[in-house]
């Protein structure tokens, strides 16, 4: 009975051989080696999640699966969009734009009887209506540095204040010299300057990479109803109280909206105190998923922005010859429809300013319509490169197209039908080159909107003093509207050979 006890107890031991002795047998003969015992050792596990890539966690939403959350929250139906607080903030921006297109605008129409009490030539109405963009010509770059230091809403603010102050002065101004008109108009170009760049800044807070498109076309929609507006009321309005009753009315107008938007809105959503806490959540959220937009807690972007590495690649030069074929094509049409209406189809002021006004009216309804179109194409797949492209295609060949048949109508209805139609595809740009800048350059989209907009300027004050000198060389306002159509197609061209819908590294100097 000893003996049998002494095997079993023999034939038992090697499942209890210390594993020293027999590691390499458990290994190959049992499968579960690792359950040996160790000391559990807090400090490694805390080292090796250290080395694991970190999720970075919103404190607006704080769950690890926030990103799935995310892509499962629903878009905002139609009336949910309409009424939401960043609504408010884009109707007030293009509020904005539209007294800021309106203060151009009424030179255009109180030209033609200042050109006559003064006897002035077409070359030197052309000049006169230009000081305005001597004003502008540098001040974009400037007030886009402001504003990608200081934030849209303040800016704008002083902007509006400063250019209604300056349509204001301009009746005093004309009445006293040719001098101070010219000086009191680019004083205006020079305040206006930061009206595009400060729009494009707050739109990038306040909206979705889904909904920019939207925005900006509302945005744009009200700069294309000021000229409406300016168009159709200065005639009736110097009519009734003189030639520079609206200069009066209009930078009136731009003091009380100082008022309203220093008080009723806020730089950021986060900073708002009427915005709902499912809004808030949903433009963080959303706006996490596309790319990084300077905030009040986000780190601010230099003051002396890569202006070197901006203007070294192609697709910011993409941006600069869309955006200067845009203004050439826009100032002409602003400064010269009301002239060429009255002098090629003989129709008085009031009907010229009529027919100049309705093209811009049904392109504040298109921009609208193509902002949605551009959401929509982004939301079911298609690429942002593709859609940009897609969209400024549209919104130069359309145009090229139309001045055509401009140049070639008979009659004023024909040749408006034509206007009316090449202004309402030309709003397809907005979708554009104008979102492009917030995607290619985020941290410098207010800069690098004024550095566009400055070659925009140039060209505007090319096209601008070029037309009056053309029309008194050539004697053929229709010859300037076919070179312009011309370079509408070139810049098509440019646009899509080298723009992008893609970030672009503009801060790293290794990067080509």
């Amino acid at each position: 009975m000893a003996a049998l006890s002494s095997a079993i107890a023999s034939a038992a031991k090697p499942f209890s051989l210390p594993q020293t002795r027999c590691a390499g047998v458990a290994a190959l003969h049992f499968p579960k080696p690792h359950f040996k015992k160790k000391e559990f050792n807090f400090a490694e596990v805390s080292l090796s999640l250290r080395s694991l890539p970190r999720l970075r966690v919103s404190s607006n939403d704080a769950h690890f699966n926030s990103r799935s959350e995310e892509s499962q929250q629903p878009q905002p139906s139609f009336a949910e969009f309409i009424t939401s607080e960043r609504v408010k903030v884009v109707s007030m921006l293009a509020l904005a734009l539209a007294l800021c297109n309106a203060d151009r605008v009424v030179m255009s129409v109180v030209i033609v009887p200042l050109s006559l009490a003064n006897g002035w030539s077409r070359a030197f109405a052309g000049i006169v209506q230009s000081s305005f963009l001597w004003g502008y010509l540098a001040s974009p770059i400037v007030g886009g540095m402001l504003v990608d230091n200081y934030g849209g809403k303040v800016v704008m603010a002083w902007g509006v204040a400063l250019w209604s102050l300056a349509t204001f002065l301009t009746p005093w101004a004309a009445q006293t010299s040719l001098l101070a008109l010219l000086v009191v108009r680019a004083m205006l170009g020079a305040a206006e300057g930061v009206a595009l760049p400060s729009m494009n800044n707050m739109v990038a807070r306040w909206f979705p990479k889904t909904e920019r498109s939207r925005a900006v076309g509302i945005s744009m929609a009200g700069f294309q109803l000021g000229c409406a507006i300016g168009l159709t009321l200065s005639p009736i309005l110097m009519s009734q109280g003189g030639i520079f009753s609206p200069f009066v009315i209009f930078g009136l107008s731009g003091f009380l909206w100082v008022l309203v938007w220093l008080s009723a809105t806020s730089s950021t959503p986060d900073r708002s105190p009427q915005i709902s806490k499912y809004e808030l959540e949903y433009i963080l959220n959303r706006r996490q998923t596309s790319f990084p937009v300077e905030t009040s807690k986000s780190k601010k972007v230099k003051v002396v922005p890569p202006f070197r590495r901006l203007l070294s690649k192609l697709p910011t030069w993409s941006l600069i010859v869309a955006n200067a074929m845009h203004s050439w094509g826009f100032f002409i049409v602003l400064s010269w429809m009301p002239i060429y209406f009255s002098s090629v189809y003989r129709v008085d002021l009031r009907h010229a300013a009529w027919f100049s006004a309705v093209p811009w009216a049904v392109m504040a309804i298109m921009n609208y319509l193509a902002g949605l179109w551009s959401d929509m194409m982004i939301q079911s797949g298609i690429s942002v490169t593709l859609t940009r492209k897609i969209m400024q295609t549209i919104g130069f060949v359309g145009p090229g197209l139309c001045l055509i048949g401009l140049a070639t109508a008979k009659s004023p209805s024909v040749g408006s039908a034509w206007l009316t139609l090449a202004f309402g595809l030309k709003s397809f740009s907005h979708s554009g080159f104008l979102v492009n800048l917030q995607e290619i350059a985020p941290q410098y989209s207010g800069v690098l909107h004024g550095i566009s907009n400055t070659a925009g300027t140039l060209a505007a004050i090319i096209g601008t003093v070029g037309a009056g000198f053309f029309v008194e060389l050539v004697g053929s306002f229709p010859g300037f509207l076919l070179l312009t159509s011309f370079l509408y197609f070139l810049a098509a061209l440019f646009y899509c050979l080298f723009s992008t819908g893609e970030r672009v590294n503009f801060d790293d100097p290794a990067v080509v």
